[in-house]
């Protein structure tokens, strides 16, 4: 496993069930105020968010949140609490307050900014589509047509294959296979209870890094992602200090050296831009 790119001297990351005492208006106010911020990630993907045993998560994202907090903070040490955040429970993890950012692939959506303030994004990711490396009969998107689609709860990149515009992209009939996650989506893939998974393709290729020569990437993208910083709805003033977090963490060349670190052996062409902000409402 490849190591974080901060040192922990920089931000004191622990597991803990207590999160700091006092009532903080925004996130800045309470990472100022008290030292302490609990942050959501994926703890089943490869690269991006993932955990083993009582270690704390490790990927791009994890070390995305890292700089972003230690921007707030002014440099200062911050008690990071880090909560799983899967897709299909970001947004009540948000409102109910468990956790007050997200980092996790999360992409920004209209149909998620009534109910989540996003700062960023942060990247723009293709989204792409991976099938089992000897099925031949999948070699381009067209061919998803009437093929078995994983749904991973909570997940809108489904919505891209089998929806037309203005929520999907190609608007193909399809078979959808329920699954608790992407990880899941990769296993009933491999079990061929599923034919394909689309989503966006550093998640697809970490995944794939893990068994050589099982999967193949189409290289036929559907849309563009983008990822974004998940926070409680109306935290504006959280939303544009995260926003210079991300133009800075650009401009310093961090966020470059965090893509080749940890998707550098995929392949894959990686963001090499500073994306324009979505706006903070």
């Amino acid at each position: 496993m490849r190591g974080a790119a901060f040192p922990l001297a920089a931000v004191a990351v622990i597991l803990s069930a207590c999160e700091g005492g006092g009532s903080y208006a925004t996130v800045v106010d309470k990472i100022k105020g008290s030292g302490t911020v609990v942050v959501g990630t994926k703890w089943d993907q490869p690269d991006l968010g993932l955990k083993t045993g009582a270690n704390e998560p490790q990927g791009f994202d994890v070390d995305v949140a890292r700089y972003i907090v230690r921007y707030l903070a002014g440099d200062k040490p911050v008690r990071i609490t880090w909560r799983e955040s899967p897709s299909s429970a970001r947004e009540a993890l948000l409102q109910n307050g468990t956790v007050d950012m997200i980092v996790a692939s999360y992409t920004i959506t209209e149909s998620r900014k009534p109910k989540v303030t996003f700062a960023g994004p942060y990247v723009i990711v293709p989204q792409d589509t991976m099938v089992r490396a000897d099925d031949t009969s999948i070699t381009k998107v067209a061919d998803l047509r009437d093929k078995r689609i994983c749904l991973a709860e909570g997940s809108n990149s489904y919505r891209r294959v089998v929806e037309p515009p203005p929520d999907g992209k190609l608007g193909l009939p399809a078979e959808l296979v329920p699954a608790a996650n992407y990880s899941d989506c990769v296993s009933k893939l491999a079990a061929d209870r599923l034919d394909a998974v689309s989503t966006e393709n550093l998640i697809l290729a970490s995944f794939a890094e893990q068994e050589p020569g099982r999967y193949r990437l189409l290289n036929d993208p559907i849309s563009d992602e983008k990822w974004g910083v998940g926070l409680k709805k109306g935290d504006t003033r959280t939303c544009e200090a995260v926003n210079r977090a991300i133009a800075a963490m650009w401009r310093d060349g961090t966020t470059v050296r965090l893509l080749n670190t940890w998707f550098g052996k995929t392949g894959l062409k990686l963001p090499s831009y500073l994306p324009r902000p979505a706006g903070c409402p």
